[in-house]
Protein backbone atom coordinates (compact mmCIF):
# COMPACT_ATOMS: atom_id res chain seq x y z
CA UNK A 1 0.00 0.00 0.00
CA UNK A 2 0.74 3.43 -0.55
CA UNK A 3 1.69 4.52 3.18
CA UNK A 4 4.32 2.46 3.30
CA UNK A 5 6.10 4.13 0.83
CA UNK A 6 8.33 7.00 1.78
CA UNK A 7 10.29 9.80 0.51
CA UNK A 8 13.04 9.35 2.45
CA UNK A 9 14.54 5.93 2.77
CA UNK A 10 16.75 6.36 5.37
CA UNK A 11 15.21 8.81 7.72
CA UNK A 12 13.00 6.63 10.99
CA UNK A 13 10.44 9.24 11.06
CA UNK A 14 6.85 8.73 9.57
CA UNK A 15 5.40 9.29 6.11
CA UNK A 16 3.56 12.36 7.22
CA UNK A 17 6.79 14.41 8.42
CA UNK A 18 8.62 12.94 5.86
CA UNK A 19 6.39 14.34 3.01
CA UNK A 20 6.38 17.71 5.00
CA UNK A 21 10.19 17.95 4.72
CA UNK A 22 9.94 17.01 1.33
CA UNK A 23 7.49 19.50 -0.14
CA UNK A 24 8.96 22.21 2.25
CA UNK A 25 12.55 21.16 0.39
CA UNK A 26 11.15 21.25 -2.91
CA UNK A 27 8.71 24.04 -2.56
CA UNK A 28 10.54 27.06 -4.54
CA UNK A 29 11.49 24.90 -7.68
CA UNK A 30 7.50 23.04 -7.52
CA UNK A 31 6.12 25.18 -9.51
CA UNK A 32 8.25 24.92 -12.54
CA UNK A 33 8.94 21.51 -11.92
CA UNK A 34 5.12 20.65 -11.70
CA UNK A 35 4.61 22.57 -14.99
CA UNK A 36 7.79 21.50 -16.95
CA UNK A 37 7.95 17.69 -15.89
CA UNK A 38 4.13 17.41 -16.94
CA UNK A 39 4.69 19.39 -19.97
CA UNK A 40 1.91 22.03 -18.73
CA UNK A 41 -0.80 19.29 -19.37
CA UNK A 42 -1.27 19.68 -15.03
CA UNK A 43 -3.11 22.60 -15.98
CA UNK A 44 -5.61 20.88 -18.35
CA UNK A 45 -6.41 18.55 -15.49
CA UNK A 46 -7.33 20.84 -12.82
CA UNK A 47 -9.39 22.51 -15.56
CA UNK A 48 -11.49 19.28 -15.60
CA UNK A 49 -12.16 19.83 -11.35
CA UNK A 50 -13.08 23.12 -12.11
CA UNK A 51 -15.58 21.87 -14.20
CA UNK A 52 -17.18 19.57 -11.83
CA UNK A 53 -16.86 21.72 -9.05
CA UNK A 54 -18.41 24.45 -11.03
CA UNK A 55 -21.84 22.55 -11.50
CA UNK A 56 -22.08 22.10 -7.34
CA UNK A 57 -22.08 26.01 -7.35
CA UNK A 58 -20.64 26.07 -4.03
CA UNK A 59 -20.36 28.59 -1.22
CA UNK A 60 -17.99 26.62 0.63
CA UNK A 61 -15.04 24.49 -0.83
CA UNK A 62 -11.42 22.82 1.08
CA UNK A 63 -8.43 22.25 -0.89
CA UNK A 64 -6.79 19.66 0.86
CA UNK A 65 -2.94 19.14 -0.19
CA UNK A 66 -3.38 22.80 -1.73
CA UNK A 67 0.11 22.99 -2.08
CA UNK A 68 1.32 26.54 -3.58
CA UNK A 69 -2.98 26.71 -4.08
CA UNK A 70 -3.00 26.23 -7.82
CA UNK A 71 -6.05 24.86 -7.60
CA UNK A 72 -7.45 26.92 -4.99
CA UNK A 73 -6.76 29.75 -7.48
CA UNK A 74 -8.60 28.00 -10.50
CA UNK A 75 -11.77 27.34 -7.99
CA UNK A 76 -12.36 31.05 -7.26
CA UNK A 77 -13.79 30.96 -10.42
CA UNK A 78 -16.33 29.37 -9.10
CA UNK A 79 -17.67 32.62 -7.23
CA UNK A 80 -17.57 30.96 -4.11
CA UNK A 81 -17.51 32.90 -0.68
CA UNK A 82 -14.91 31.22 1.07
CA UNK A 83 -12.06 28.87 -0.24
CA UNK A 84 -9.59 26.99 2.39
CA UNK A 85 -6.32 25.84 1.49
CA UNK A 86 -4.98 23.42 4.04
CA UNK A 87 -1.37 21.64 3.51
CA UNK A 88 0.65 20.06 5.89
CA UNK A 89 4.12 22.15 4.54
CA UNK A 90 3.89 25.58 5.51
CA UNK A 91 7.34 25.83 3.21
CA UNK A 92 4.24 25.00 -0.11
CA UNK A 93 1.85 27.42 1.92
CA UNK A 94 4.00 30.40 2.12
CA UNK A 95 4.69 30.41 -1.73
CA UNK A 96 0.79 29.87 -2.12
CA UNK A 97 0.26 33.14 -0.14
CA UNK A 98 2.17 35.36 -2.29
CA UNK A 99 0.35 33.67 -4.98
CA UNK A 100 -2.58 34.77 -3.41
CA UNK A 101 -1.60 38.10 -2.60
CA UNK A 102 -0.24 39.32 -6.02
CA UNK A 103 -3.78 38.05 -7.41
CA UNK A 104 -5.80 39.84 -4.75
CA UNK A 105 -7.81 37.33 -3.16
CA UNK A 106 -6.72 37.34 0.33
CA UNK A 107 -10.22 38.14 0.82
CA UNK A 108 -11.45 34.47 -0.56
CA UNK A 109 -8.63 32.47 0.24
CA UNK A 110 -7.80 31.74 3.14
CA UNK A 111 -4.10 29.24 3.42
CA UNK A 112 -3.97 26.89 6.65
CA UNK A 113 -0.78 24.64 7.90
CA UNK A 114 -2.55 21.54 8.93
CA UNK A 115 -3.27 17.45 8.49
CA UNK A 116 -5.50 15.63 6.79
CA UNK A 117 -5.86 13.14 8.55
CA UNK A 118 -6.90 14.83 11.26
CA UNK A 119 -8.59 18.40 9.45
CA UNK A 120 -9.26 21.29 12.41
CA UNK A 121 -12.89 22.07 11.32
CA UNK A 122 -16.49 21.33 12.75
CA UNK A 123 -18.18 18.34 11.30
CA UNK A 124 -20.79 18.99 7.89
CA UNK A 125 -18.74 22.14 7.12
CA UNK A 126 -17.70 22.74 3.35
CA UNK A 127 -20.18 21.67 0.52
CA UNK A 128 -17.01 20.50 -1.62
CA UNK A 129 -13.58 19.36 -0.83
CA UNK A 130 -11.12 19.06 -3.57
CA UNK A 131 -7.43 16.98 -3.48
CA UNK A 132 -5.33 17.16 -5.87
CA UNK A 133 -2.31 14.78 -6.46
CA UNK A 134 -2.51 14.58 -2.59
CA UNK A 135 -4.31 11.45 -1.46
CA UNK A 136 -1.16 9.10 -2.37
CA UNK A 137 0.83 11.22 0.29
CA UNK A 138 -1.89 10.66 3.19
CA UNK A 139 0.05 8.67 5.58
CA UNK A 140 -3.13 6.48 6.59
CA UNK A 141 -5.77 6.70 3.34
CA UNK A 142 -9.09 5.75 4.88
CA UNK A 143 -8.91 7.94 8.23
CA UNK A 144 -8.01 10.85 5.22
CA UNK A 145 -10.69 9.59 3.43
CA UNK A 146 -13.04 9.73 6.41
CA UNK A 147 -12.07 13.03 7.74
CA UNK A 148 -12.69 14.29 4.48
CA UNK A 149 -16.63 13.15 4.69
CA UNK A 150 -16.94 14.32 8.43
CA UNK A 151 -15.89 17.73 7.19
CA UNK A 152 -18.55 17.39 3.99
CA UNK A 153 -21.92 18.48 4.41
CA UNK A 154 -24.80 16.35 3.67
CA UNK A 155 -24.85 15.83 -0.01
CA UNK A 156 -21.24 17.57 -0.21
CA UNK A 157 -19.11 16.62 -3.42
CA UNK A 158 -15.36 15.13 -3.20
CA UNK A 159 -13.68 15.59 -5.77
CA UNK A 160 -9.76 14.16 -6.71
CA UNK A 161 -7.36 14.65 -8.94
CA UNK A 162 -4.39 12.45 -8.51
CA UNK A 163 -1.68 10.45 -11.03
CA UNK A 164 -2.76 6.82 -12.21
CA UNK A 165 -1.04 4.10 -14.47
CA UNK A 166 -1.74 3.79 -17.79
CA UNK A 167 -2.24 0.30 -18.82
CA UNK A 168 -2.40 0.13 -22.81
CA UNK A 169 0.83 -0.39 -25.18
CA UNK A 170 2.80 1.49 -25.94
CA UNK A 171 1.75 3.97 -23.17
CA UNK A 172 2.37 2.05 -20.71
CA UNK A 173 5.97 1.49 -21.73
CA UNK A 174 6.66 5.12 -22.53
CA UNK A 175 5.45 6.43 -19.06
CA UNK A 176 7.21 3.73 -17.43
CA UNK A 177 10.52 4.79 -18.84
CA UNK A 178 9.79 8.64 -18.04
CA UNK A 179 8.69 8.42 -14.78
CA UNK A 180 11.34 5.92 -13.89
CA UNK A 181 14.96 8.05 -15.76
CA UNK A 182 13.46 10.89 -16.93
CA UNK A 183 11.74 12.50 -13.89
CA UNK A 184 13.98 11.27 -10.96
CA UNK A 185 16.97 12.97 -12.89
CA UNK A 186 14.89 15.90 -14.16
CA UNK A 187 13.52 16.54 -10.90
CA UNK A 188 17.06 16.08 -8.73
CA UNK A 189 18.75 18.50 -11.04
CA UNK A 190 16.73 21.11 -10.48
CA UNK A 191 15.26 20.90 -6.57
CA UNK A 192 18.46 19.74 -5.36
CA UNK A 193 16.44 16.63 -3.27
CA UNK A 194 17.63 13.77 -4.02
CA UNK A 195 14.50 11.50 -3.25
CA UNK A 196 11.51 13.81 -4.15
CA UNK A 197 11.35 12.74 -7.72
CA UNK A 198 12.35 9.54 -7.08
CA UNK A 199 9.30 9.18 -4.29
CA UNK A 200 6.98 10.37 -7.15
CA UNK A 201 6.63 7.69 -9.16
CA UNK A 202 7.23 5.43 -6.81
CA UNK A 203 4.53 6.12 -4.26
CA UNK A 204 1.89 6.32 -7.95
CA UNK A 205 2.44 2.71 -8.36
CA UNK A 206 2.28 2.05 -5.42
CA UNK A 207 -1.42 3.52 -5.16
CA UNK A 208 -4.93 2.35 -5.96
CA UNK A 209 -6.47 3.57 -8.74
CA UNK A 210 -9.56 3.34 -11.34
CA UNK A 211 -11.85 0.90 -9.67
CA UNK A 212 -9.73 0.22 -6.66
CA UNK A 213 -9.87 3.45 -5.68
CA UNK A 214 -13.83 3.48 -6.33
CA UNK A 215 -14.17 0.63 -4.23
CA UNK A 216 -12.14 2.50 -0.89
CA UNK A 217 -14.61 5.20 -1.33
CA UNK A 218 -17.55 3.27 -1.22
CA UNK A 219 -16.46 1.65 1.50
CA UNK A 220 -15.90 4.50 3.56
CA UNK A 221 -19.13 5.59 2.64
CA UNK A 222 -19.32 8.16 -0.49
CA UNK A 223 -21.91 7.50 -3.06
CA UNK A 224 -22.46 8.40 -6.31
CA UNK A 225 -19.15 7.11 -7.44
CA UNK A 226 -17.38 8.00 -10.68
CA UNK A 227 -14.00 8.36 -12.24
CA UNK A 228 -12.72 9.54 -15.60
CA UNK A 229 -9.20 8.19 -16.89
CA UNK A 230 -7.40 11.72 -18.25
CA UNK A 231 -4.16 11.60 -20.87
CA UNK A 232 -4.13 7.54 -21.70
CA UNK A 233 -4.70 7.36 -18.07
CA UNK A 234 -1.65 9.47 -16.36
CA UNK A 235 -3.99 10.89 -14.73
CA UNK A 236 -7.54 10.34 -13.00
CA UNK A 237 -10.81 12.30 -11.53
CA UNK A 238 -12.60 11.17 -8.94
CA UNK A 239 -16.14 12.42 -7.90
CA UNK A 240 -18.25 11.30 -5.07
CA UNK A 241 -20.68 12.23 -3.10
CA UNK A 242 -21.33 12.10 1.05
Amino acid sequence: MSEKVKPYKDSDSGKKEQVAQMFDNISGKYDFLNHFLSMGIDIQWRKKVLKIVKKEQPKTILDIATGTGDLAILLSKTNPEKIVGLDISNGMLEVGRKKISEKKLDHLITMVQGDSENLPFENSLFDVITVSFGVRNFENLNQGLSEILRVLKPSGTLVVLEFSQPTKFPMKQLYGFYSSYILPLIGKLVSKDNSAYTYLPESVAAFPFGDDFKNILQKIGYNNVSYKALTFGIATVYSAKK
